[in-house]
């Protein structure tokens, strides 16, 4: 056996070891059904009759011992038999008194039960005939009413006036305590002073099943101390901290003690032990017992600690020697653990009152600052949101756009926020400050996918809009009692849960939890979220003003644009003719100046007329619907060709498809379209005679796209690029080339045209959804371009999602 286990083993340890089995099952530990083990502790007895008929039901097998009538005499027989009619009535009014008008104890939170002094007809030690006083504890239990007996101890009767003022003074102090280390401080000190026990520990639960920490101490000399150390969750499973929240205080008077079984083993009814959740002389555990002799204790008491109807904690009790307490004893700590858990309340309540009125002063400043109504101000430098929380960082997700603050958004929250929240309630808080348990993942694993240990989300919507926070992770160090991942060791019996204490100091680092959201930020958050949504509904409101304004005032541009290239053009053809009409039939009459004249008004008439087809077109291409299908790009060049490719043969320019280009979701002829005047505008703007082989690359490229790669979190897309290696446009040019009717050069040079081309694509591309942009290099030309800086036209279209990587 390893030296540090043999050196906290006492010879009770071992021989309690010793006398178990060879194999420690700490699965069959958190399963055992520790209200149904069918006994007691012997130094007192138990009797459960029925409640209409006082018949027992149910009675432990010391009865002679401790009661002076066998088990096999009660069992049956009328229980007023051994405690006579008044005191039966007694004992139905007593648990009448505490239970909600004389019905079963309930099967969720803290039991009720009541204490009674009962007097019992027996010999005495002289074996004459004599009183036997018992301290009787009843209780409720469906149709049954039990009754344990406690011999009363020496010393008299209880005198409430002698003892209240000991528990006055211990609960003056407790309310002069300010945070609940210093209520927990003075808790433990008056607990034992009360009860006489060698150590007394206040352990706080780190959730509702995590492991514990020992935050209060009073303890005799020579023991070690625990203070601030960590116990395994294991150390009290589920099962045990269910009953801890039915009773407010659970003693082990000898943990070496034989427990006294019940007669019958097994309900008729049921088929299982009777019931013992609200009992106070339930026995205990093996594994239990165990545990206890292996730290050195002999005997032992618990007082639950409640918060909103959930285990808090406990006070834990531990003492050298086997100690007995007095009912009085116990109702004193019992009504003690109620007044600190009052008191751990209120003091709980008075902070998180603090924190959520400076936190609610928080918002109002964060709420000032939205000078222009819209919450995407929220996400503003200088906001305050981030803050308001405590928080790294803070996303507000709109459709696909998401604004942030604070810290970058993680690239593996995105989809996972969209996520949580189509499975949460809108308008509902989700919080975390353990994500990566939440999902399954490993704090290593998580921060390897960039996943934050912390999140707190609200849902706006079922589309998932919404608004989150989320923190890093914070390693916690840690001192356990014992290594938490191996609560059993081996020991000389076998393998046990081991002994553990400041001399077991096990050192690890809790990861993949953030700091923890608290109620007031929960509350807070909510309060946000409210405003919020009435500033998203008024601005929807008027967002669908707006776009149903434009909608109808694009339509009325379109419709006058398309009316007036239509008009317009019959009486251009008309001036047109006339001006031909005249030079044929007068001809010979003018002068040359008027012949010139007319020729100028004929030629600006055909002009005009291109112009109006060019803007018939333009207006046409915001009516059309666009057909969208699969396709792929490499056929629709090819088609563009069959326009484009006279047009590149005439100015001398080569085709460069540096590899096969991809399908992308689009209108086949609207595509066709664009890549056509891009080819052609390749063509006019070609480089010089002189300045190398003239050249034009079409190809696709993963990029970022220009003013949204901060947004979209440094993310790329497929972009289709049209490069040409001729004469460039200047940065300061290339938003005027994208207009209509815009051109950079005369009329009749470069190939003329109307300047209409490259609107025309923009507008393609954005109906698309797309974005266009102009890359032309002022420096040097590149040595790929073997020529002028020439031009680079990028746009993006939507990719079908089969095609993405």
């Amino acid at each position: 056996m390893p030296d540090d286990v043999q050196g906290w083993l006492t010879p009770r340890a071992v021989a309690a070891e010793a006398g178990v089995s060879q194999e420690f099952d700490l699965s069959q530990c958190v399963r055992e059904p520790i209200h149904l083990l069918g006994g007691v502790q012997s130094y007192g007895a138990l009797i459960a009759a029925r409640w209409d008929d006082a018949v027992v039901d149910t009675v432990s097998r010391n009865a002679a011992e401790v009661l002076g009538r066998a088990a096999g005499e009660l069992l049956g027989r009328p229980v007023t038999e051994l405690i006579g009619d008044e005191q039966w009535a007694l004992a139905r009014e007593s648990a009448e008194a505490v239970t909600d008008s004389g019905a079963a104890a309930p099967q969720e939170g803290p039991a009720s039960s009541g204490v009674l002094p009962l007097t019992l007809d027996g010999e005495d030690d002289e074996g004459g005939g004599g009183a036997r006083l018992f301290d009787v504890t009843v209780h409720r239990n469906g149709d049954l009413l039990v009754l344990e007996f406690e011999p009363r101890a020496e010393g008299g009767p209880f005198v409430f006036q002698n003892f209240y003022p000991r528990v006055r003074r211990a609960l003056q102090k407790l309310q002069g305590a300010t945070d609940v280390t210093e209520c927990c401080a003075a808790a433990v000190r008056e607990i034992r002073t009360l009860t006489g026990y060698d150590r007394v520990v206040a352990y706080r639960f780190d959730g509702r099943d995590g492991p514990g920490q020992v935050i209060a101490e009073d303890r005799s000399e020579g023991r070690e101390p625990w203070l601030d150390l960590w116990f395994p969750a294991s150390d009290i499973p589920p099962q045990a901290r269910r009953l801890y929240a039915r009773n407010w205080i659970r003693v082990i008077g000898d943990v070496d003690d034989r427990t006294a079984g019940l007669v019958p083993e097994l309900r008729a009814d049921t088929g299982q032990p009777l019931d013992l959740s609200a009992s106070v002389l339930r026995t205990v555990s093996g594994y239990h017992l165990e545990y206890l002799r292996n730290i050195g204790v002999a005997s032992s008491m618990s007082v639950s600690l409640l918060h909103d109807g959930e285990l808090w904690g406990l006070i834990a009790c531990h003492g050298d020697e086997p100690r007995r307490l007095s009912p009085e004893v116990r109702a004193a700590c019992e009504f003690f653990g109620i007044a600190l858990s009052l008191q751990l309340a209120a003091v709980a309540g008075r902070e998180e009152a603090d924190e959520l009125a400076r936190t609610r002063r928080a918002l109002a400043a964060v709420l000032a600052r939205l000078t222009s109504g819209a919450p995407d101000d929220l996400m503003r430098p200088g906001s305050g949101l981030v803050e308001l929380l405590d928080a790294d960082g803070a996303v507000l997700l709109r459709g696909t756009e998401a604004l942030t603050a604070g810290a970058p958004l993680p690239d593996a929250l995105s989809g996972l926020l969209a996520r949580l929240a189509q499975d949460g309630s809108v308008g509902e808080v989700w919080s975390s400050d353990r994500l990566p348990e939440v999902l399954g993942l490993e704090p290593e694993e998580a921060e390897a996918e960039g996943i934050p240990a912390g999140l707190l989300l609200l849902p706006f919507n079922r589309d998932g809009d919404l608004l989150a926070w989320w923190r890093r992770e914070q390693p916690a160090p840690r001192e356990w009692a014992a290594d938490p991942s191996r609560p059993v060791r081996t020991g000389p019996g076998g393998e046990r849960l081991t002994p553990r204490g400041s001399a077991a100091v096990y050192r690890a680092t809790v990861r993949g939890r953030s700091a923890p959201w608290s109620p007031a930020q929960r509350l807070v958050a909510g309060e946000l979220w409210r405003e919020v949504s009435g500033l998203l509904t008024r601005q929807v409101v008027a967002l669908e003003a707006r776009n149903t304004e434009l909608a109808r005032t694009n339509e009325d541009l379109d419709s006058f644009a398309h009316a007036a290239a239509h008009d317009l053009k019959e009486p251009l053809r008309g001036i047109s003719n006339a001006a031909a009409f005249i030079v044929e039939d007068a001809g010979t009459v003018l002068d040359t100046t008027s012949l010139r004249r007319l020729t100028t008004v004929r030629r600006l008439a055909e002009r005009m007329d291109g112009l109006l087809d060019s803007l018939l077109h333009f207006s046409r291409l915001g009516q059309v619907g666009l057909e969208r299908e699969a396709l792929s790009v490499d056929e629709v060049l090819d088609d563009a060709l069959v326009v484009a490719g006279g047009r590149l043969a005439e100015q001398g320019v080569t085709l460069v498809r540096p590899a096969a280009l991809p399908r992308l979701r689009a209108d086949r002829e609207r595509l066709r379209e664009v890549l056509e005047n891009l080819l052609v505008n390749a063509a006019k703007y070609a480089a010089d005679e002189g300045a190398g082989e003239r050249r034009v690359w079409v190809e696709a490229v993963r990029t970022a796209v220009p003013g949204q790669a901060h947004e979209e979190g440094g993310g790329t897309v497929t972009a289709l690029v049209v490069r040409d290696n001729g004469i460039g446009i200047p940065a300061g040019q290339q938003a005027d080339v994208l207009q209509l009717f815009r051109r950079l050069h005369r009329r009749d040079e470069r190939g003329g045209g109307s300047g209409v081309g490259l609107a025309v694509v923009k507008r393609i591309v954005e109906r698309h959804g797309g974005r266009l942009w102009l890359e032309s290099p002022a420096a040097a030309p590149d040595a790929d371009c073997g020529g002028g800086p020439g031009t680079a036209v990028w746009f993006t279209l939507e990719e079908p999602p089969e095609a993405r990587p």
